[in-house]
């Protein structure tokens, strides 16, 4: 092919891609008007003439009609303001009671499902031997308490020294220690509750041998439910200790509680991305149990965003823009969008509640181009011409 028809082609090709880009580019109208070229309007019928006297609407100062569109007024919405999570409750305290030390077991003084109080004796253990350990330190201190007056008499008339005396008293004092270690032995051969609270089901019965690993009952205190749950890392700044908080028993719907937030964990999970958090619910009737499931909810002020309908999201060189209509005029506002709905999108720009949107009609729209809102008799035709 000669050169010359190379070049021909070449420019035909050239000037059909522009054009394409011409028609099919959303920002292409925006791009031409920011360099000085109103393609868009060399069209555009002068006034007085015939295809001029069909645009609807009046003649602009400029000698164009207003291009008639279809807007709605920009709302505002707000999330983040709420939280559902589920949780686990367990109760305020939980101990499983061990003995200190092996032996038999002689007595068991509760059952299960029973009330005890804090100090509160629920085992006995066989305690032969160490009672007379107790009996035989008793003894010797008694032996030293009599020695040590004797000296004290004898002191006061020279017949005893000093040292005698020093002696007797120190033997008194370790004696009284072997007492005290003897009594200490023995009353742990009885096996008390730490806590006061409920006694779970008994692993053990009454003649069993048992060791110090070996759990004689657990004991759950349920004055109050701890509620663990996670919360997506986005709210980790809005938690607060004594926040207040409803959990529902996911068993019973119908029952709600109250309750507020008593503790926060100091990291966020690197795999969940999600922040522990425990609160605390009252249980006066004891109708809670350990290990019941929750949906825990919370409210927050949340963030604010304008709310604009999706069909007016348009989209160009610079990215993501909207056209509101000031005093009769298209204003390009560039958004961010910050979240899709399924009626509106939330953006991140400066429009306020109640301008209005262009939403149909925006093929037309240009900077600073006077604009009509069309009324419910013009929309269908302002649809038909948008689609056109």
């Amino acid at each position: 092919m000669a050169t010359w028809k190379q070049i021909v082609l070449s420019l035909v090709i050239l000037v059909a891609a522009a054009f394409g880009w011409v028609l099919f580019f959303p920002g292409a109208p925006q791009v031409l008007d920011r360099l000085g070229i109103e393609w868009a309007h060399a069209s555009t019928p002068k006034p007085g003439s015939d295809a001029g006297s069909k645009a609807p609407g009046k003649a602009t100062e400029a000698g164009r009609a207003p291009t008639m569109v279809v807007a709605a007024a920009a709302t505002t919405e707000t999330i983040n303001d709420r939280l559902q999570a589920i949780g686990t409750g367990r109760a305020k305290a939980t101990v499983t009671v061990n003995p200190y030390s092996s032996g038999r077991m002689t007595e068991l003084l509760v059952e299960s499902g029973a009330h005890v109080e804090a100090g509160q004796v629920i085992a006995r253990l066989d305690s032969d031997v160490e009672q007379i350990a107790l009996d035989k330190a008793v003894a010797a201190r008694d032996d030293a308490k009599a020695k040590v007056d004797r000296l004290r008499a004898l002191r006061a008339s020279n017949a005893a020294t000093a040292v005698q005396l020093s002696d007797a008293e120190l033997e008194l004092r370790n004696d009284e220690l072997s007492v005290h270690d003897a009594q200490v032995s023995l009353d742990r051969r009885s096996v008390v509750s730490p806590i006061a609270g409920t006694v779970g089901i008994l692993p053990i019965a009454a003649g069993n041998y048992v060791t110090s690993t070996s759990a004689i009952a657990t004991v759950h205190d349920r004055s109050s439910i701890l509620v663990d749950f996670w919360v997506p890392e986005r709210f980790a700044a809005a938690v607060r200790i004594g926040a207040e908080l409803t959990a529902t028993s996911l068993a019973s719907p119908k029952d709600v509680f109250k309750g507020t937030v008593s503790a926060i964990d100091n990291h966020i999970d690197e795999k969940s991305r999600t922040l522990w958090v425990q609160a605390t619910i009252a249980n006066p009737a004891d109708s809670l149990r350990a290990g019941m499931a929750f949906q825990v909810g919370m409210k927050f002020p949340g963030d604010t965003y304008p709310a604009v309908s999706p069909l007016a999201i348009q989209w160009g060189a610079d990215g993501a823009f909207i056209w509101v209509v000031k005093d009769g005029k298209a204003q390009n506002v560039p958004v961010r969008i910050i979240q899709r709905n399924s009626q509106t999108v939330l953006v991140d720009a400066p429009v306020a509640v109640g301008e209005m949107v262009v939403t149909e009609g925006v093929q037309s729209v240009r900077q600073g181009g006077a604009v009509r809102i069309a009324d419910e008799d013009d929309a269908e035709q302002a649809t038909i011409a948008a689609g056109s």
